[in-house]
């Protein structure tokens, strides 16, 4: 699944049990992110059990479902366990029994936080680390999935939990009520009324409420529900905007140098590479080599940290064909000249509109640049790709007339120009450095030889 990969979905099981499958064949589907994956079979066999069911959320490495062979039974992406003979049962003792039970009556008394609690079943993910810093305080689940996280994607990092435990144990402590009358009262039972049954158990958990489907009041509208990418993209918009303080700057570039030099060079680059030659890759370049002008730009947040990324891996936004928008990262892209660019650029934009990438396509960008252009937008406001803590949209390029410096005095003519929207992270990003950048960019674009080979 690729190295920064650790965990996927089952989104569907494409085999039932008993289902004969072949070499290479796909058995089921899972989800990664917004990439979606299928797992073929390493063997010939049959699908004798399934260890996990659809929507179920598993680690890399874990055994999906077992597989019998001709030779025995294989597992799903591991060996199986080898079967271990069942022990003789043995009659339980009267002291056993009632060590069982006192042992059942203590547990049933506890508070709920200190119950064992089954994180991996949690509609969020937790890191082991955070799970076993959770299990050791006592930390129930509702409790770990209320804390605001501030890592990637709004994970709960270790240092939200152990900050949401400081504040726990340091927070004022109700007085204990004075003792009341000697005698102990008979054990009463009495139900809740409808409002007290509704009420949290803590301060932390909030009642759970399920969400009707909305009804068209005339009759006429239609209601879809959004699919499951549109979901991720809807919960990663809010939490990026809800993190974030979103600053943008604007800057109009002369990309008339780049416009003739790609009208010259297309034909032969795509004759002798057999690689289209589009803006992007030209645009991607320079981007790359400002942020090895401006490495500040190249940074993520986590928590009250600035964690300083060593490479830079371009994230580039796609739109699908469904309507959905992806984003493929070009690593180490610093590293690439034109050709290598035009190949990154191209081999990921075919594959997201295949809907072939692979889960670690996407992983790993520390910026990103979006092409609003394509659509025929001048400029727009990006919403920033958490971590990261900038996004530059790229406008439509137009023929405008303009001032024209030279030497013999000003004139009027006909260039090509476009906008440039930078988005920045105002809690790390200042306005100085957000505006140099994109600045350092637009002078990139000026300053195009017309006379590189590529």
């Amino acid at each position: 699944m690729g190295e920064s990969v650790a965990e996927a979905t089952i989104t569907n099981w494409l085999k039932e049990v008993g289902d004969r499958i072949e070499v290479d064949e796909a058995v089921l589907e899972i989800a990664t992110d917004k990439v979606d994956s299928e797992i073929p079979s390493e063997v010939s066999g049959v699908l004798v059990e399934k260890l996990f069911q659809k929507d179920d959320l598993v680690q890399v490495g874990q055994t999906l479902g077992i597989i019998e062979t001709e030779g025995g039974a294989t597992a799903v992406a591991q060996e199986a366990p080898a079967a271990v003979e069942a022990p003789t049962p043995v009659a339980p003792t009267v002291e056993a029994v009632a060590k069982t039970v006192e042992t059942a009556r203590e547990f049933v008394a506890a508070p709920a936080a200190s119950q064992p609690q089954d994180y991996t079943h949690s509609e969020k993910f937790f890191s082991p680390l955070v799970r076993n810093i959770a299990k050791e305080e006592g930390i129930s689940v509702a409790e770990l999935e209320s804390i605001i996280g501030t890592g990637s994607e709004g994970r709960v990092t270790k240092n939200d939990l152990l900050d949401y435990i400081k504040n726990k144990v340091n927070a004022p402590v109700a007085a204990a009520p004075a003792p009341v009358a000697p005698e102990v009262p008979q054990p009463t039972v009495v139900a809740p009324s409808p409002v007290e049954a509704v009420q949290p158990t803590t301060n932390n958990q909030q009642p759970t409420t399920t969400k009707a489907a909305p009804v068209s009041v005339n009759g006429q509208d239609e209601i879809v529900e959004m699919d499951r990418m549109r979901k991720l993209i809807a919960g990663y918009m809010v939490q990026s905007v809800q993190t974030s303080a979103h600053v943008q700057s604007f800057i109009e570039v002369d990309v008339t140098a780049i416009w003739d030099w790609r009208e010259k060079n297309k034909n032969a680059f795509e004759k002798r590479e057999g690689e289209k030659l589009t803006f992007t890759p030209i645009f991607m370049e320079i981007v790359a080599k400002a942020l090895k002008d401006f490495p500040l730009m190249n940074i993520s947040v986590d928590g009250d940290y600035i964690v300083k990324k060593k490479n830079i891996n371009l994230g580039m936004a796609a739109a699908l064909p469904n309507g959905n928008l992806i984003v493929p990262v070009i690593k180490n892209a610093d590293q690439l000249n034109l050709l290598g660019m035009a190949k990154a650029v191209n081999d990921l934009g075919n594959r997201a509109k295949a809907g072939k990438l692979k889960p670690d396509d996407t992983q790993g960008g520390t910026y990103t640049v979006t092409n609003v252009g394509t659509f025929g937008s001048v400029f727009g406001t990006p919403i920033i790709n958490q971590p990261q803590v900038g996004i530059l949209a790229l406008g439509a390029i137009r023929k405008v007339p303009a001032v024209i410096e030279t030497p013999e005095g000003d004139f009027i003519g006909i260039r090509k120009k476009m906008f440039l929207s930078h988005s920045y992270d105002h809690r790390v990003v200042d306005g100085a450095l957000g505006g140099s950048f994109v600045k350092r960019v637009a002078e990139y674009m000026e300053a195009f030889d017309e006379n590189r080979s590529f």
